[in-house]
C-alpha cells in the first residue's frame, strides 16, 4: 500500500518545492494538501492531477485532525509558529487505528538562534558563536522559551509518544528559484533588494558583520524527501522527538557581503546610481521590512551535521550559485516594482 502523505504549505515556497521534489522522487506517494481556497487548489491541480485536495486553513482544527488520523505522515511547511494546526495534526496521528506510529514532520526557522542578538538589542555585529544539531542537539533543544519558533518547537517534541514520531527541519537562508504551484520567493534576499531598489541605495544594517548560513531550496526539498523516507521505512536511520531536531545548510555567509553583492548586482544592470552601500539602524530596517532588524543583522550560525550522518543528504548548491542567483532575484525584484534598467543611472545623472 502506497504512504499516504498529507502536507501542509503547497503553495508557499519552502512547501511547494517539497511538493515537487516528493512527486518527482516518489510519483507512488498519495498526498493529500491543505488549500486555503479554489484558487489555491487550482494551483495545485494544475501541476498534480493525483494530489486529493483538502480545503480549509490552519486554524481549522477538526479538519486538520481528520486528515491526519489518515495519513501515514504529515508534512507541515506552513507557519512554524502555529500551535493550534500542530496540537491538532499530532492528536490526529495518535488517533490513528494502525498499530504503527503516524509521523509529524514540522518546519521551524533559524530566527531561533536570533534570541542571543534581539536580547542584546545588537545588530549587525559578528558571533563566533556556532550551534550544531549532533553532539550540541541538547543546547539547541533548550533554548530560552522566548526564543523565536521555541514555543511551537516544544509543542512538537513534546507530542513525541508510542503513536506519534516527531521531528523538526530547521531551514536558514533560503536562496534560488522554487519549483512548487504557489510561490516561488524567498524571502530574507529577495526583501533586502527590494528595499535597496525602493530606496535607491545599498543597504546593510549597522556594520554588516553578522553571519548566517544558507541553503539552496532544491537542497533543502532533498533533505525534506530523505526524512519521509526514513518515515516510510518505519523511522529508518532518523532519530526522532528531542534528538529529531535537523538544520539544513551548506555554507555561512557575512550579510554585509550579500548588502554588496546586491548593490552592485543592481547598479551594474542600472537600477542604482552606485554600488555604494550604507549602514541602517535598527528601526530604520524595520520600517522596510517586518523584522529587518533581525532578518539582515542577527547572527545564526549553525551546522547542519545529523541530516549528513544519518539521511546521508549532500547537498549540492554552494556559495556560486548563492552569487549567481543574486543577480536573478534583483531583475526579478525589479520587474516586481516595475523599474526599467539604466533608469536610477539617468536619474542620478
Amino acid at each position: 500500500m502506497a504512504p499516504k502523505i498529507f502536507l501542509l504549505g503547497a503553495t508557499g515556497y519552502i512547501g511547494g518545492d517539497a511538493l515537487y521534489a516528493l512527486v518527482q522522487t516518489h510519483p507512488e506517494y498519495e498526498i493529500a494538501c491543505l488549500v486555503r481556497n479554489s484558487d489555491k487548489g487550482a494551483q495545485v491541480a494544475s501541476q498534480y492531477v493525483k494530489a486529493r485536495l483538502v480545503y480549509g486553513t490552519l486554524d481549522d482544527g477538526d479538519i486538520l485532525g481528520q486528515e491526519a488520523k489518515k495519513a501515514d505522515i504529515v508534512l507541515n511547511c506552513a507557519n512554524a509558529d502555529n500551535e493550534n494546526a500542530v496540537n491538532a495534526l499530532t492528536k490526529g496521528l495518535a488517533a490513528r487505528a494502525a498499530e504503527t506510529p503516524g509521523f509529524y514532520i514540522h518546519t521551524s526557522g533559524n530566527a531561533i538562534l536570533f534570541v542571543a542578538d534581539i536580547d542584546r538589542k545588537i545588530y549587525g555585529e559578528t558571533s563566533s558563536k556556532i550551534y550544531n544539531d549532533w553532539e550540541g542537539i541538547g543546547e539547541v533543544t533548550s533554548l530560552p522559551d522566548h526564543a523565536p519558533h521555541r514555543k511551537n518547537d516544544k509543542n512538537v517534541i513534546s507530542a513525541e509518544g508510542s503513536k506519534v514520531k516527531t521531528a523538526i527541519i530547521c531551514p536558514p537562508t533560503i536562496y534560488g528559484p522554487g519549483r512548487g504551484p504557489g510561490n516561488q520567493r524567498s524571502h530574507q534576499i529577495p526583501e533586502l533588494a527590494r528595499s535597496m531598489l525602493e530606496k535607491k541605495k545599498g543597504l546593510q544594517v549597522g556594520v554588516g558583520e553578522n553571519l548566517g548560513p544558507n541553503v539552496h531550496v532544491h537542497d533543502l526539498s532533498d533533505c525534506y524527501v530523505k526524512l519521509v523516507e526514513a518515515a516510510v521505512e518505519g523511522g529508518g536511520n532518523a532519530t526522532w522527538g528531542k534528538e529529531g531536531y535537523y538544520f539544513a545548510e551548506n555554507g555561512e555567509h557575512i550579510w554585509g557581503h550579500i548588502s554588496k553583492a546586491v548593490a552592485k548586482a543592481a547598479h551594474k544592470q542600472g537600477f542604482l546610481p552606485s554600488d555604494e552601500v550604507v549602514s541602517i539602524s535598527e528601526k530604520e530596517a524595520d520600517d522596510l521590512a517586518w523584522w529587518g532588524s533581525a532578518l539582515w543583522g542577527a547572527n545564526s550560525r549553525f551546522h547542519a551535521i545529523r541530516a549528513r550522518k544519518l539521511l546521508g543528504w549532500l547537498p549540492k548548491k554552494a556559495a556560486k550559485d548563492l552569487d549567481g542567483d543574486i543577480l536573478e532575484v534583483v531583475s526579478a525584484e525589479a520587474k516586481s516594482l516595475g523599474l526599467v534598467p539604466g533608469h536610477a543611472a539617468k536619474v542620478a545623472g
